[in-house]
């Protein structure tokens, strides 16, 4: 008993070292020191970061997905001389060059910093959609989509990585909801634009127009980009030089456990041996299909209502911005509650990760669409609000369990493109000989999103009781979130780890 006492001292006393130093004050807490300071210094890297890098983001999901938009003006496939599944192709090959070379890109980014790799990519994607306004034969065309795949993907682990440098853990989900909220703004519009283009009456087919317009604007951006981003938080020249030290603190003690930490791939590819980590790829596996499904099909989706050709672009904006707000919605209560796995695999308050994709999904499977049309309307609704959401907190999830930087760039330029990489499930099962029903597909994406809410709760559920296991064996309750990142380099090896849930 007496060991078991001076056991549990020691393990308080390590804890209170990381609250306090000998002197008391507050070098390595994870919690927040000045409460006024932070807040400031958050309102500026959002007002400086957060909208530049959601356009960013705009342009590459509109320069991804505009072949959807395409598609509708009719003129498209007659261009190009595409029969059969030729289409369906040419949204499959994007993602082979998209999943293999975005690891090795997002370790460039990590080497060579992502306020100067992000912008490189920026220009290079923006290109291959110029270029694609020029081609005439399916060889063409595939050849600019694998380019194209090559340019965006390493992108968004690019991002992700890049505000995990300048946030804290539980600042994190609705900073990166807000950036990726620009994605569906990024299908609303550019059902808005491709309503406005294809009105144009010229001898040049209106989808050309489309994409010389998203193209021009990405290339014109990229050029901003590479001139405005900081390289980092603590080396950020809008800051003062105290705003630099608590920009280093808050990253030292509450992200990264060596901030700015170089670059080594052996060290980087050991996140590989926590079986954790095959868990999140799963569910990003799971994810994949019905993010994919909405972002690629959901003119079709909508289109079999059927609506005009621009009434179809017009009516896909409101799914797709309620689909942004939701996405806030859920990002923030995380952040406010410091929980991840609740709101992607059974949702908290009102809401239900994959659940909304998935009974909408079901639904629209499940009923005569053109007698029960304000219903089918509604269940596209449902498929946009669940989508994104999970693919955000899921990235926040395994960014906030990793405080090693080279793993946590690594987990995440594989995790983002092997959800991306379902892509090539949903451009094989919305088969054309399905149209217009696509039933095999919408109840293939609905498995998918039920096979993901499995795995989301038993991770979540695991994290519970091995955290609980830790505060037993120390005899000490300890919370994730008092745990500094800098004494977190080993990852779950540490006996001072604990799961931020």
């Amino acid at each position: 008993m007496a060991e078991l006492d001076t056991k549990t001292e020691e393990v308080e006393k390590r804890f209170e070292s990381v609250s306090l130093t000998e002197e008391g004050s507050t070098e390595l807490t994870a919690r927040i020191i000045d409460p006024a300071a932070e807040r400031a210094l958050c309102r500026r890297f959002d007002l400086r970061l957060l909208p530049v890098l959601a356009l960013m983001y705009l342009f590459n999901a509109l320069d991804k997905s505009n072949l959807g938009n395409a598609k509708t003006s009719g003129q498209f496939e007659k261009d190009l001389h595409l029969y059969g599944n030729q289409y369906n192709t040419l949204l499959s090959v994007f993602y082979v060059p998209y999943v293999l070379c975005a690891p090795p890109f997002g370790m460039l980014s990590k080497k060579y910093g992502p306020a100067r790799v992000l912008p490189i990519m920026m220009f290079s994607f923006g290109s291959m959609t110029l270029i694609s306004a020029g081609v005439s034969s399916f060889g063409g065309i595939m050849t600019v989509r694998w380019f194209l795949g090559m340019a965006e993907s390493a992108f968004f682990p690019s991002v992700i990585y890049y505000l995990t440098t300048f946030y804290r853990r539980g600042e994190l989900a609705r900073r990166l909801a807000i950036f990726y909220a620009a994605s569906n703004i990024a299908s609303a519009f550019s059902g808005l634009l491709a309503y406005g283009v294809f009105h144009i009456r010229s001898s040049i087919s209106a989808w050309r127009y489309l994409f010389i317009i998203e193209g021009t604007c990405t290339v014109l951006f990229s050029f901003f980009a590479f001139w405005y981003l900081p390289a980092s938080a603590s080396k950020a020249s809008f800051l003062s030089a105290a705003e630099k030290e608590l920009a280093f603190h808050r990253i030292q003690v509450d992200s990264s456990s060596i901030v700015d930490e170089k670059f080594n791939l052996k060290d980087s590819l050991k996140v590989f041996k926590m079986p954790v980590a095959w868990g999140w790829l799963a569910v990003e596996v799971c994810l994949g299909v019905p993010i994919q499904s909405v972002s690629l099909f959901l003119p079709q989706i909508v289109g079999r209502l059927g609506y005009t050709t621009i009434k179809t672009n017009l009516f896909t904006v409101a799914p797709n911005v309620t689909g942004a707000v939701m996405l806030l919605i859920l990002a923030f209560a995380s952040d406010y509650s410091r929980l991840r796995f609740p709101f992607i695999a059974l949702g908290f308050f009102f809401l239900a990760g994959f659940s909304f994709p998935l009974i909408g999904f079901v639904i629209y499977a499940c009923i005569d669409v053109l007698k029960e049309e304000h219903v089918a309307y509604f269940a596209t609704f449902m498929m946009c609000w669940g989508t994104s959401a999970p693919s955000v907190l899921l990235s926040t999830w395994y960014n906030n369990n990793i405080a090693h930087e080279g793993r946590r760039m690594t987990l995440t330029s594989v995790g983002v493109p092997v959800a991306n990489m379902m892509g090539l499930v949903s451009s094989n099962i919305f088969r054309s000989q399905d149209s217009p029903d696509y039933i095999p597909a919408l109840i293939t994406t609905a498995c998918f999103g039920a096979a993901g809410l499995i795995i989301a709760s038993s991770l979540g559920t695991f994290m519970v009781y091995d955290n609980k296991r830790r505060d037993r064996e120390q005899g000490v309750k300890v919370n994730a979130r008092d745990v500094s990142t800098k004494l977190l380099r080993d990852g779950p090896t540490s006996p001072d780890f604990r799961w931020l849930l």
